[in-house]
């Protein structure tokens, strides 16, 4: 699966729910979603839609998550197949896994206002991981990791705007959040409750979709 470079909203119309693709824009009264609550779904024949089917239940449920943190599925697939030879229940594995990537952490800590963005800090050389550089969005953190911006980054205007917004969010509290000195300590592992903020995922009908 390639690149999407189509329009962001309509991935949030076609899984019915705000995937927060857009930052800003999700939380104010131009999201699609506020918008078109009459029929969600892109396309002309969006509102006539069938009941779905045992398997596109799951199919919906897969993608929204993939969207959500904005991975491709081989990447996806990658973190079930880790996540089926970790010990504990595997959907919840699953999305620790995804939720602990750099780019979300860059996200969840109110560092970045979308995911799209955070990745974009991730790769430019804005994010160091213990005092050092990292460039890779996928990077798995560890508990006493310290993520932070590198020294100047903090002025960027879309740093700066994300710390304004994130000043009045709730931050997740597997992370030790210094937003002062832009800096996350992962204390802890996430629990179920703080994966997948804003969102309702059924993560076990994925691991029946990949278990077939």
């Amino acid at each position: 699966m390639g690149r999407y470079t189509g329009p962001s909203c309509r991935l949030c119309r076609r899984e019915g729910v705000k995937l927060y693709i857009k930052g800003e824009r999700c939380l104010s009264p131009k999201c699609a979603i506020e918008r078109r609550k009459a029929s969600p779904a892109p396309g002309m024949h969006g509102k006539d839609r069938k009941k779905p089917t045992e398997y596109g239940v799951q199919l919906r449920e897969k993608q929204k998550v993939k969207r959500y943190y904005g991975v491709y599925e081989r990447q996806f697939k990658k973190y079930f197949e880790m996540a089926t030879h970790h010990k504990g229940v595997t959907g919840e594995m699953l999305l620790q896994y995804l939720e602990r990537r750099l780019d979300n952490v860059v996200y969840v800590s109110g560092f970045a206002l979308s995911h799209k963005a955070a990745r974009q800090l991730v790769r430019h050389g804005h994010v160091l991981v213990n005092g050092e550089k990292v460039d890779i969005p996928s990077v798995i953190v560890k508990v006493g990791d310290v993520v932070s911006l590198a020294p100047g980054s903090e002025k960027i205007d879309m740093v700066v705007r994300a710390l304004e917004t994130a000043s009045s969010k709730t931050l997740p509290t597997w992370l030790e959040i210094d937003l002062s000195k832009v800096k996350a300590t992962v204390k802890s592992l996430p629990t179920r409750a703080e994966m997948c903020q804003g969102i309702l995922v059924n993560e076990q009908a994925i691991v029946e979709l990949y278990s077939k």
